[in-house]
C-alpha cells in the first residue's frame, strides 16, 4: 500500500448505449484497485464489454451503512475504488452519499468521472426551460410525504424532473393534474438512450389520458414545467397595505409583508406602505 491515501471516483455509467461510457471512465475503472457496484450482477458484463478485470464489490443501499466505514479505512491506507451505480450518475437516486461524506471527511480526494444521467438527458431533450431546475428522484407512492412533494411541485415557479416507475405514471400525472399541473407542459422520456427511447410532450393533462390508455414501458423521466408568471395585483396590495397600517404596522413592516406575501417589487412595496390613506 502507499504511504498516500487512496482516492474516490464517482463514475458515470452508460443508461443504456454502451457507446456513452468514456474514454476516461474505462481508464479510471481500470486503474482502481476495486470497483464499487450497486449490483455486481448487473455490472460485471459491462466491466467484461470493455476487458475491465478489476475486482468488483457489492456496495447498495443495504450494506452501505455498515461497509462504509470499512471502505474508507482501506482508501486511508492508499487504496482508490470508483463507485458505479446500475446505470447513469452515482448517487443520484442511488446509494453512495453516506461513503462521499465519510471519504471528505477522512481527507480522501473524491473524483467526479462525469457521463451518462437520465435526469440530464430528460431535461435537455424536453423542450422545457433548464435555466432552473428542482430534481425529486422517485416520489413516495402515498402517504403525506407524497401529498406534500406533488404540492411543493405545484407551486413551483420554476422546472420540476422527477423519477418514476412505469406502472405509476398515470397515476402521478393524474396527482399532478388534481393538484393544478393540469395545464403545465411536461414531458415524459423513456428507455433513453436505447432502441425504442421515446420522448412525448404535451400538457400533464394530455399526458395523463395517453398513459392511462397507453402505459409506458421501461425507466421514465417526467419532466413538469413550472407555473406560469403571474403579475402581482397592485390594487389589491394597496388595500392589503391600508389594512396592515390600520393594524399599527409600520411601513417597513408593511413593505416586507407586500413583498412576502403578494410577490410585490421591493420599490413598490415600499411606495405603497408610505402611501397616505
Amino acid at each position: 500500500m502507499s504511504d498516500a491515501p487512496g482516492m474516490l471516483y464517482i463514475v458515470s455509467t452508460p443508461i443504456g448505449n454502451l457507446g456513452d461510457l468514456s474514454a476516461r471512465a474505462i481508464a479510471t475503472l481500470r486503474q482502481v484497485h476495486v470497483v464499487l457496484a450497486e449490483d455486481t450482477r448487473h455490472s460485471r458484463p459491462l466491466l467484461e464489454r470493455f476487458e475491465i478485470d478489476t475486482p468488483l464489490l457489492s456496495y447498495h443501499e443495504h450494506n452501505e451503512a455498515r461497509t462504509a466505514h470499512a471502505l474508507v479505512v482501506r482508501m486511508v491506507a492508499g487504496e482508490s475504488m470508483a463507485l458505479i451505480s446500475d446505470a447513469g450518475t452515482p448517487l443520484l437516486s442511488d446509494p453512495g452519499a453516506r461513503l462521499v461524506a465519510a471519504a471528505i471527511d477522512a481527507g480522501i480526494r473524491v473524483v467526479p468521472i462525469p457521463g451518462a444521467s437520465a435526469l440530464l438527458s430528460a431535461l435537455v431533450a424536453s423542450g422545457i426551460s433548464a435555466h432552473r431546475f428542482t430534481f425529486y428522484g422517485f416520489l413516495e407512492r402515498k402517504g403525506a410525504e407524497r401529498t406534500d412533494a406533488i404540492a411543493e411541485i405545484a407551486s413551483l415557479s420554476h422546472t420540476a424532473v422527477l423519477y418514476e416507475a412505469a406502472p405509476r405514471v398515470a397515476q402521478t400525472l393524474r396527482d399532478l393534474s388534481k393538484a393544478g399541473c393540469g395545464a403545465r407542459l411536461g414531458s415524459v422520456a423513456r428507455e433513453l438512450t436505447k432502441q425504442f427511447e421515446e420522448v412525448r410532450r404535451g400538457t400533464l393533462d394530455e399526458l395523463a389520458r395517453y398513459y392511462e390508455g397507453s402505459p409506458p414501458r421501461g425507466e421514465v423521466v417526467l419532466v413538469i414545467a413550472g407555473a406560469p408568471y403571474v403579475a402581482p395585483d397592485e390594487h389589491a396590495a394597496r388595500d392589503h397595505a391600508r389594512a396592515l397600517r390600520a393594524t399599527g404596522a409600520s411601513a417597513r413592516d408593511v413593505a416586507r409583508a407586500l413583498v412576502a406575501e403578494q410577490g410585490i417589487a421591493r420599490n413598490v412595496a415600499y411606495r405603497l406602505a408610505q402611501e397616505e390613506d
